[in-house]
């Protein structure tokens, strides 16, 4: 058979399994074996128990349900309470005034969870109900709830990086570094955005309503001291050089214990539901790497990579036109599958074909981010449009209607990325 018709019965055997409900980590298990065992001379019983095992027992990958773990404790927290106490008072000048305690609330929290959904569900739990009650348009706090939700897969610590390291065999810890000025850059962007649609809609945002002087600001302002602290614990360790990855995330999970039990909110409910929640979320995940990694050994055995990368080399795409294309590839792609999924998925095949065109690893890992945050935005199988349905009520289209502008502005992200790679680059290369 040629490697069309592989590829093509490979794609439709991953599909059909998929829309029959198999979990997605067994489905790639599946359409491995399925490769294994119809195209290559290798038995697919060894080739997956070797390699499940091989996965499941990195060490690298350890990082990842510490973070998750972090994040469990610190939803059940008053973390993001006082996160709106003492942010309120600095963005109430600001044309758009508290809309940005949405982006502002996500930028923060994101350097202590690395998970989107996470992130949007803690900040809107907070501020929905808040900028509701004080009379902010619907569209733009849902909006920009669900684009800034996805700050917490580009700021570290980011699950999405984690896996992508594992997958690419990038250190991890680099590209920590390299997502800090993208992730505020697009913060920025995001405010920004937000400012010019105020300036442009004066008479949907109500007056403010409580005016501050600047020590009252700085009163206030000690609300933030907590989460600052973590952040410059996870954070501090990792860029300082004295704490890998891994080593930081048990820092995080630490200073996340403190903080719960300061707050008087860490109780053995609360212990328990952190940990059952932390490690169902891991436990799929781990199964989708898993299959993934058995789907990647099957695909290199039957040259399917290889053979790809060799088509879009003959193809005479420039460097600029492969990003092009994967950013649509990996848009169109989120419509289907979550973005850990489509990491998983996806690098086995791609990797190659982007060494080949001589980007950089760390830089594509950031780009990597970006498109998987534009995804968690698109409609069907966006999760931060589901967090946002559960929340509000709303039909998922509207919530993806209203969140059209900020995935635009990730589009531009994008090239700005392409055109001033050194955005990405620069930090990890100075630490």
């Amino acid at each position: 058979m040629s490697d069309i018709g592989i590829t093509a019965l490979l794609i439709v055997s991953l599909f059909l399994i998929l829309g029959s409900g198999v979990w997605i980590g067994l489905t790639l298990t599946g359409v491995a074996w399925i490769a294994m065992e119809l195209f290559s001379s290798r038995p697919a019983g060894d080739a997956m128990a070797v390699t499940i095992w091989g996965t499941s027992s990195s060490w690298t990958l350890t990082a990842l349900p510490l973070f998750i773990w972090m994040g469990e404790i610190l939803f059940r927290t008053k973390l993001s309470e006082s996160m709106f106490k003492g942010l309120a008072p600095w963005v109430n000048w600001l044309p758009g005034r508290l809309l940005h305690t949405n982006v502002i609330g996500c930028t923060i929290f994101a350097a202590v969870s690395g998970s989107s959904a996470a992130t949007c569900a803690t900040i809107g739990k907070m501020t929905l109900p808040e900028l509701t009650r004080r009379g902010y348009p619907q569209d733009q706090i849902i909006g920009s709830l669900a684009g800034a939700g996805t700050l917490g897969l580009l700021i570290p610590p980011s699950i999405i990086m984690i896996v992508y390291g594992v997958s690419a065999e990038v250190s991890i810890s680099q590209l920590f570094v390299a997502g800090v000025l993208p992730g505020l850059l697009l913060a920025s962007m995001f405010s920004g955005y937000i400012v010019v649609w105020s300036l442009l809609n004066p008479g949907k945002i109500p007056p403010s309503t409580e005016q501050f002087t600047f020590m009252q600001r700085l009163y206030e302002s000690r609300h933030l001291i907590p989460v600052i602290g973590l952040i410059g614990a996870v954070l501090g360790s990792i860029y300082a050089g004295v704490a890998t990855a891994t080593e930081a995330a048990a820092v995080g999970v630490l200073g996340s214990f403190v903080l719960s039990g300061l707050q008087g909110s860490l109780s053995r409910s609360n212990f328990k539901e952190a940990l059952m929640g932390a490690t169902r979320l891991y436990c799929m995940i781990a199964l989708i790497l898993a299959g993934a990694s058995f789907l990647t050994l099957s695909m290199g055995y039957i040259g399917l990579p290889r053979h790809l990368a060799e088509f879009v080399t003959s193809m005479g795409l420039t460097p600029f036109m492969l990003i092009l294309v994967l950013t649509v590839f990996y848009a169109i792609l989120g419509c289907f599958l979550d973005g850990i999924s489509m990491v998983v998925l996806t690098m086995g095949v791609i990797l190659p074909t982007v060494q080949a065109a001589g980007l950089d690893l760390v830089w594509f890992g950031i780009f990597i981010v970006i498109v998987v945050e534009m995804a968690q935005i698109t409609p069907p199988v966006g999760f931060n449009l589901f967090v946002l349905q559960g929340m509000t009520g709303k039909e998922i289209t509207y919530i993806a209607r209203v969140t059209l502008p900020f995935f635009f502005l990730m589009c531009a992200m994008v090239l700005m990325l392409w055109f001033f790679p050194r955005i990405a680059t620069w930090l990890p290369a100075h630490m």
